[in-house]
């Protein structure tokens, strides 16, 4: 039977009640503060921040957006992340005049892909702790992707989707291709990806590719709200069911009670589910701790 490919981090999931609130820039090699981060609330909060160019993903800020993710979940003050775009969009995904310079040079995608979409998209995915999507304006292409590797989607109501590739002769990438079925079916991904019709926030609501769909002015406040409501819960159990839910998706039944069973028996000693036993029988609200 395959086994999955580490037990919650136990480290990761653990608060610090008293770190103080920080923010510090991800600067590229060129100084530009293109990925911000802070943590609140425990709270890791990663903004893509370049709202001249949309949010544009190029080389250097791909780095940096890896760099803060990956710091977000080695943060012990963090237990859960908001990922969001600075300005009118949330990403549009690929910088193309990098791009366009990139086919000049013939070097084409230049390992992009492996290089730097496929690393964030398993450190999103793989993330020990719940990471929310602050869908502020448009997700295009790549930048879409990253959003459907969320565990949750909070949208502006002027939020929109584009799966774009096919419209720029590209297949798609950065896990579109896994999450999309299994957020709107198959049929209905083949639809938006062959297509590249552009969905708005109501769509995709009705679609199930957001969790939620708010005002624009009460975006921040609200995915702010779930993060926290989240920071506040059973860390470890959280990172449990991710891991059993990635890994169902692709094993028979049995594999997966097995996996289950591994992931029960971890989450059974830790502290979070012994405090929350008592305050049960106490008939109180548990106050979980991450560990």
């Amino acid at each position: 039977m395959d086994q999955p490919d580490k037990q919650p981090d136990a480290k990761a999931g653990t608060a610090s009640s008293a770190a103080a609130p920080q923010a510090s820039p991800t600067a590229d090699a060129h100084g530009h503060d293109h990925v911000l981060y802070a943590v609140e609330d425990g709270v890791a909060v990663v903004t893509l921040n370049r709202p001249e160019a949309m949010n544009a993903l190029t080389v250097q800020m791909k780095a940096s957006l890896l760099e803060a993710l990956e710091r977000a979940r080695d943060d012990a003050a963090a237990r859960a992340v908001l990922l969001t775009g600075a300005g009118r969009a949330f990403c549009a995904g690929q910088d193309l005049q990098e791009h366009t310079a990139n086919l000049a040079a013939g070097v084409g995608l230049d390992n992009t892909v492996r290089a730097h979409y496929n690393p964030i998209i398993l450190t999103v995915t793989g993330m020990g702790k719940p990471v929310v999507a602050a869908v502020n304006g448009v997700a295009a292409g790549a930048g879409a992707s990253l959003a459907f590797a969320c565990d949750f989607r909070v949208a502006a109501d002027t939020a929109k989707f584009a799966m774009a590739f096919g419209a720029i002769g590209l297949a798609p990438d950065s896990g579109a291709s896994w999450t999309l079925p299994r957020l709107v079916g198959p049929a209905k991904a083949r639809e938006l990806l062959l297509l590249g019709d552009t969905v708005g926030a109501k769509d995709a609501l009705e679609l199930g590719l957001v969790t939620s769909v708010v005002p624009g002015a009460e975006l921040g406040e609200r995915a702010h709200e779930l993060a926290v409501r989240l920071a506040q819960g059973p860390t470890l159990a959280y990172g449990a069911i991710k891991q059993a839910l990635d890994f169902s998706a692709a094993h028979t039944l049995e594999d997966s009670l097995e996996v289950e069973a591994d992931l029960q028996d971890f989450c059974a000693k830790t502290e979070d589910h012994a405090s929350a036993t008592r305050a049960f029988l106490a008939k109180r609200k548990p106050a979980f701790e991450g560990r």
